[in-house]
């Protein structure tokens, strides 16, 4: 695998195809349906903390699964200084920029409600439909300072929990108490249900601050600081917002089915020091090769996004009958482990095999 064609093809830093590619790959790999299906209330500690971290906390709390889909919204930022100064380097004017993105923006909100919704059902919950808004909101003001895009993005928090503390309407005027705030008076408007899990619609707004948060370390990422001021900066900035998100936690429960103001901060901090670790070891120490697994993973990823159910069906079913004979005998938690992987290598073999051929979908 060619790595140095792939960062020159996509014109970025590498450990930004790592970290997109990385996000996918957790996405739509099965990964975090790993133990789902598995009683491990008499297993050992490490798996049973596996387990934990592979699934969404109930309500309130933090696991490794609750980052993945703020981590989807910061890495699509990142990219955005790379791909739309392209077009503005080549001459094209900001409007002709925000038509496209405009029109980009409303493919993602129908793809991302199409496939989240029945056929006499609606839903607004899925991270396209989400990133259809963040998206947008991130490109109106990333030719602004730093300065004014930061504070634009703590307006966004404050508006929203001031909304969900103040919404006068009975019956959702409970900020944090699932299905009866204003985040689910929301999706109750917009979708007539409350069926979805307590996820809320409203949660593309708060979090639109990951995206704008992306868009800004994306312009770091292209300045000529030295790597290790550019590394410092984000692992500061970074684990502050851990610590203050925890800290304000007591009054600011961490809830990511409605990205409370706690959430937004502290998976955010975990955002930045991700990628500072990333830039760092791929980037300054020159660590490729494991990394590009992931990268591949991340070329075309609204394509495997979308098919990554359908192809994960097809080859379950191509590798299972396998597995379950050869490895019959080694208990339910390593077949399950087994198919999980093949399955998902399998998956980034479709990704590497379009990458090759140079095909890259997208909108």
């Amino acid at each position: 695998m060619n790595t140095t064609n792939l960062s020159k093809e996509e014109d970025r830093i590498f450990s930004i195809d790592f970290f997109r590619g990385f996000t996918m790959f957790m996405l739509v790999g099965g990964i975090g349906g790993l133990f789902s299906k598995i009683d491990l209330s008499e297993s050992g500690t490490v798996l049973r903390f596996l387990q934990q971290q592979l699934e969404h906390v109930p309500w309130e709390g933090l696991h490794f699964w609750d980052l993945i889909q703020p981590f989807f919204m910061f890495i699509v930022g990142i990219a955005m200084p790379f791909s739309i100064s392209k077009r503005w380097d080549r001459g094209d004017s900001w409007m002709k920029t925000f038509k496209h993105v405009l029109l980009r923006c409303l493919f993602l909100l129908l793809i991302g409600w199409a496939i989240s919704s029945g056929p006499t059902t609606s839903n607004f919950n899925n991270v396209m439909a989400q990133l259809s808004v963040t998206y947008l909101i991130a490109f109106l003001i990333m030719r602004k300072k730093i300065m004014w895009q930061l504070l634009i993005s703590f307006i966004l928090i404050l508006i929203s929990d001031l909304l969900y503390r103040f919404w006068p309407v009975e019956g959702f005027n409970h900020p944090f108490t699932a299905g009866q705030n204003f985040g689910s008076w929301t999706d109750l408007m917009l979708t007539g249900s409350l069926e979805h899990g307590n996820w809320v619609p409203f949660n593309a707004i708060p979090t639109s601050a990951h995206t704008i948060w992306g868009v800004i370390v994306g312009y770091i990422l292209k300045n000529d600081w030295l790597p290790k001021k550019k590394i410092m900066v984000l692992l500061s900035v970074g684990a502050a917002g851990v610590i203050i998100g925890f800290a304000v936690s007591p009054n600011i429960p961490i809830i990511k089915h409605i990205c409370t103001s706690s959430f937004i901060i502290v998976s955010g901090g975990w955002c930045l020091i991700g990628m500072a670790i990333s830039y760092w070891i791929i980037d300054v120490l020159n660590i490729k090769k494991v990394p590009m697994f992931f990268a591949v993973f991340g070329m075309n990823p609204l394509f495997i996004y979308l098919m990554a159910g359908s192809f994960r069906s097809f080859f379950s079913s191509l590798v299972d009958p396998f597995i379950y004979r050869i490895f019959g005998w080694t208990g339910e938690i390593t077949l399950i482990i087994l198919s999980t992987l093949l399955v998902a290598a399998m998956l980034w073999y479709v990704c590497y095999f379009l990458y090759k051929r140079r095909i890259f979908i997208r909108l």
